[in-house]
């Protein structure tokens, strides 16, 4: 089951004012307004949600608290994953330094039922402004270290910026067809 914004809303903004709460920090809203809200129980979607008030806010500490030692991390759009807790906070160093704090990852949709996995939907806004090309969705395995919640496994996928509409498929069934019809293809894959 997702958390996000179960009621139909005639207001954008009251929408995206719905999406942005979180239970665990003081947040901005994409209209600047600041929300504080008390701390909750650690659940798997409450870290989620405290590794993204990490990245919003550039506290590299934050983040590398929810890092699991021999934490994998994916974004899609690199060659290779983020092997070990070094290597992820290596990345999201490298991430803050080519970034803006203006820049934030705004949840769309959180799931909130299972206790080691968390899949959120989300979008990036500049300065309360949605960027385009800027969806997209991540998948969060968590593990309890010492008694506190890690991520051990995280994986982005971010919309393309090229839309290719139905020649994508017309690239899929093509390339279903050469390897039906060359079996010894499926080897080379």
């Amino acid at each position: 089951m997702f958390l996000g914004n179960k009621k139909k809303s005639s207001s954008h903004l009251s929408r995206c004012k719905q999406r942005m709460w979180n239970p665990q920090t003081t947040i901005s809203s994409s209209v600047n307004q600041k929300v504080t809200a008390a701390k909750s129980p650690a659940t798997a979607s409450n870290v989620i949600r405290r590794f993204y008030d990490g990245l919003n806010s550039h506290d590299l500490v934050a983040v590398e608290e929810i890092i699991a030692e021999n934490c994998v991390y994916e974004d899609l759009i690199f060659p290779h994953p983020c092997v070990g807790h070094k290597e992820v906070i290596e990345f999201f160093q490298q991430f803050f330094d080519s970034t803006s704090s203006d820049l934030h990852f705004v949840i769309d949709d959180i799931s909130g039922e299972d206790s080691q996995a968390v899949g959120v939907i989300w979008h990036i806004e500049w300065k309360g402004k949605p960027m385009p090309c800027s969806k997209g969705c991540s998948f969060y395995r968590l593990e309890t270290v010492n008694g506190k919640r890690q991520i051990i496994y995280g994986r982005d996928s971010v919309e393309s910026a090229i839309k290719p509409g139905k020649a994508a498929l017309v690239l899929i069934r093509s390339v279903i067809w050469l390897l039906q019809k060359f079996d010894q293809l499926t080897n080379q894959l």
